[in-house]
């Protein structure tokens, strides 16, 4: 076959379809135009980004039109609508993210932030920072509370979440009990956090007295809200093990609660360890409800079962909403966006450890 036969043969294969190029400049283009549009009206990047992608799909899809026809074009319509939603979707985040970081780091990498506490600091401190002193003062106590309050929220939320998830999948027959665990636990997962915080503050106040405040009392309000997010994961996780490895175990004699320690946990564990950190996501960042029952604290308690505690979030709060010196709101303010980095990065790594665990608790697949 000639050359030219092949250029022929190449030619009525390629014909009608756009190179694969074009779309590269039409993405320039719209750059370009999102540039400018968003420049006349005050140039920000989430604005250049919308307007780029409008500019996209728009062009994009007229030119597949005029070169490939209208089914190809509707096809790629709604691919890019689904890419640029995809995009839109993250913004958000990136948005956030690089906020925290570019407003955190600065008080992340002050010396004493991440190894003192606020116990001494004083607006006189603060007011020194407008004449060149160093900002005094860290988070290191709410930290260390953050950490005790999740620890104690996670050791009785995890066992109880888990229990009811076995209970609702591998015991119950969908009788009157399950049916109303079932409710119960979707009506607490919509529970406003204030209201976890009232009913641990009344339970320990008719235990041990009215204005009972410390870090367990905040761990039981944070498990009210936990508990529901542990059972509905762990629940779902259960039910996707495949009933073929229960009976296998069954037809070999071993107990149900050994096959359900021994078969079903261990094969949906990667899914259980997900939902518990998810679970911890979900609280650790709460503010209301540890406000009123654990307080707030300027010094280091390491006791959990007595005296007020601070956290990461109710640190952040305090910081913006009575800065240590009203005159001089700086120091305040980068204390406040360095506890927000440290908090972030404390859910970024519970997640991976999270992740660890479900993988070296995993079944092993392989021979």
């Amino acid at each position: 076959m000639t050359n030219a036969t092949l250029t022929r043969a190449k030619s009525s294969l390629t014909r009608g379809q756009l190179p694969k190029y074009a779309l590269w400049l039409v993405l320039v283009g719209a750059v370009v135009l999102g540039a400018a549009l968003s420049a006349l009206i005050g140039f920000n990047l989430v604005g250049f980004v919308i307007f780029t992608a409008i500019f996209f799909v728009i062009a994009a899809t007229i030119v597949t039109r005029a070169v490939e026809g209208s089914r190809k074009a509707s096809n790629k319509f709604i691919t890019f609508l689904v890419y640029g939603a995809f995009i839109i979707a993250l913004l958000p985040l990136v948005s956030v993210i690089w906020i925290v970081l570019q407003k955190g780091v600065p008080g992340l990498l002050d010396p004493g932030f991440l190894s003192t506490s606020m116990n001494g600091v004083t607006g006189v401190e603060d007011n020194a920072t407008a004449t060149g002193g160093p900002v005094l003062g860290g988070a290191y106590h709410a930290i260390l509370g953050t950490l005790l309050i999740t620890l104690w929220a996670t050791i009785i939320s995890v066992p109880i979440g888990l229990l009811t998830a076995i209970y609702l999948v591998e015991y119950s027959k969908g009788g009157l009990l399950a049916r109303a665990i079932t409710f119960f636990v979707d009506v607490m997962t919509g529970i406003p956090s204030i209201v976890a915080g009232l009913f641990s503050v009344a339970l320990f106040g008719v235990l041990f007295g009215p204005g009972t405040k410390t870090g367990f009392v905040a761990a039981v309000a944070l498990s009210v809200l936990m508990i529901p997010v542990v059972v509905r994961s762990s629940e779902e996780m259960l039910k996707i093990v495949p009933n073929e490895l229960r009976e296998a175990s069954y037809a070999l004699g071993v107990r149900k609660w050994r096959t359900v320690s021994k078969v079903v946990i261990p094969t949906a564990i990667s899914g259980i360890a997900s939902g518990v950190a998810l679970a911890i996501a979900r609280v650790i960042g709460e503010t209301a409800p540890i406000l009123v029952t654990a307080g707030f604290a300027t010094s280091i308690n390491f006791n959990a079962f007595a005296g007020w505690m601070a956290s990461l979030p109710t640190y952040i709060y305090t910081q913006i909403l009575n800065p240590t010196s009203p005159s001089t709101i700086g120091p305040s303010d980068q204390r406040a966006w360095a506890a927000a980095l440290v908090l972030i990065i404390v859910v970024m790594l519970l997640n991976l450890i999270a992740r660890l665990v479900a993988r070296i608790f995993a079944p092993k697949t392989g021979r």
